[in-house]
C-alpha cells in the first residue's frame, strides 16, 4: 500500500477480472461513509457527506457489507488461504515487488500489522520514529534485517494481523492514531491496511497466475485513493483541485466520490482506478477516462498510500 516495493514495474501489472456479489443493503450509521460520495477537505478523516439522492437521481448501489473491519478481515482471510496453499518454492520466488520474494512481502505485512498494534497502544510506529531515510528505505532495510523461514514469517503475520484488527475494533473510534504522515482514526487506518493487503495480494499472485479477482471491497480503496488526492497534489507541488470520480465496481454498482459539479472527472473501472493508485497499473493503460483541466493530472498522481 504505502511503502517498500509498491512501485509500478510494467503497464499491464495486475489483472482486471471482476467478481463480487450483487446483494444490496445499508450498513450501520457508523458505516455510512461508504453510502455517500465524499467532498475532500483538509485531513484524511474530515469529510462532508452528500446523500445519493442529491446525485441528480442517478442510481448508486452500496455494497452489502459496509463494515471496514469485516472487509479488512475478509481480505486478509483471502490472502491467508492463498499463502497456505503455496509450497516453499513459491514462498522463495520473486514477487511482484522488485527485490522481494513472497516471503519478504509477507514479512513486510507482518511488520506493518505489528506497527498498527504499537500505534493503538500509544507508541509511534518504528518507521515514524526513523530519521535520515525515507519510509520506503526504512521498510526495505527492516525487511532485509528480519528475514526468516517462510513458516516463521507466515505465523508471525497470522498472529499480528488478527491482533491488529482486534485492537482497531476495540480502540475509541474517535481516537486518532499516529501513522506515516498523519494521525488518523481506527477506521481510516483499517482502510489503509485493506488497501495494502489487496495491493500485496496482487504481488503474491500475479507472478504465478493465481486468481485474485476483484471484489466490492475495492470501494474502500477507491474512497482512499480519492480522499488522498489533496495529499497527492501537494506531493506533486501543485494546488489541490476538486475531482469527481464515477467508478464501476465489480458487481456493476456505480461508486461516486467528490462533488458532481467538479470541473475535473475520472470515470471507468474501479479495479483499474485502484491499481493505478497502488502503482500496479500505468494510467495510460488503465482504460480510465478523464475530463476537465485537472482530471488527467489527478489520475497520473493518484495514490492509495503515503510515503
Amino acid at each position: 500500500m504505502w511503502v517498500g516495493r509498491d512501485r509500478l514495474t510494467r503497464p499491464e501489472a495486475g489483472k482486471l477480472e471482476a467478481s463480487g456479489t450483487t446483494a444490496q443493503g445499508r450498513g450501520t450509521s457508523a458505516d455510512r461513509e461508504r453510502e455517500y460520495h465524499v467532498q475532500p477537505v483538509a485531513g484524511l478523516d474530515s469529510v462532508r457527506w452528500f446523500p445519493f439522492s442529491q446525485r441528480f437521481g442517478q442510481k448508486v448501489v452500496p455494497s452489502a457489507s459496509m463494515d471496514i473491519f469485516d472487509d479488512l478481515t475478509a481480505e486478509q482471510d483471502r490472502v491467508e488461504a492463498i499463502l497456505d496453499a503455496y509450497d516453499t518454492n513459491v514462498w522463495m520466488s520473486p514477487s511482484g515487488c522488485p527485490g522481494w520474494t513472497v516471503t519478504d512481502v509477507v514479512l513486510h505485512l507482518a511488520q506493518s500489522e505489528e506497527w498498527v498494534i504499537a500505534s493503538v497502544a500509544g507508541h509511534l510506529p518504528a518507521f515514524a520514529a526513523s530519521s535520515g531515510s525515507s519510509v520506503d528505505d526504512f521498510v526495505d532495510a527492516i525487511v532485509r534485517a528480519e528475514r526468516a523461514d517462510p513458516n516463521v514469517v507466515f505465523d508471525r503475520w497470522r498472529t499480528a494481523r488478527r491482533a491488529a484488527v482486534k485492537a482497531l475494533r476495540e480502540v475509541d473510534p474517535q481516537h486518532r492514531l499516529p501513522w506515516v504522515t498523519n494521525r488518523i482514526t481506527p477506521r481510516a487506518l483499517a482502510t489503509t491496511r485493506l488497501a495494502e493487503h489487496w495491493a500485496h495480494g496482487l504481488d503474491i499472485t500475479d507472478p504465478f497466475d493465481v486468481p485474485f479477482p476483484d471484489t466490492d471491497r475495492l470501494r474502500h480503496i477507491a474512497w482512499l485513493g480519492h480522499r488522498s488526492l489533496p495529499y497527492a497534489f501537494s506531493l506533486a507541488g501543485q494546488e489541490s483541485h476538486e475531482v469527481f470520480c464515477e467508478l464501476t465496481g465489480p458487481s456493476g454498482a456505480t461508486w461516486c466520490y467528490g462533488p458532481p459539479d467538479a470541473a475535473s472527472t475520472i470515470s471507468g473501472s474501479a479495479g483499474a482506478f485502484c491499481r493505478v493508485g497502488a502503482q500496479r497499473l500505468a494510467p495510460e493503460a488503465s482504460g480510465l477516462t478523464t475530463a476537465g483541466p485537472h482530471g488527467a493530472t489527478a489520475l497520473r498522481i493518484l495514490r492509495n498510500y503515503a510515503s
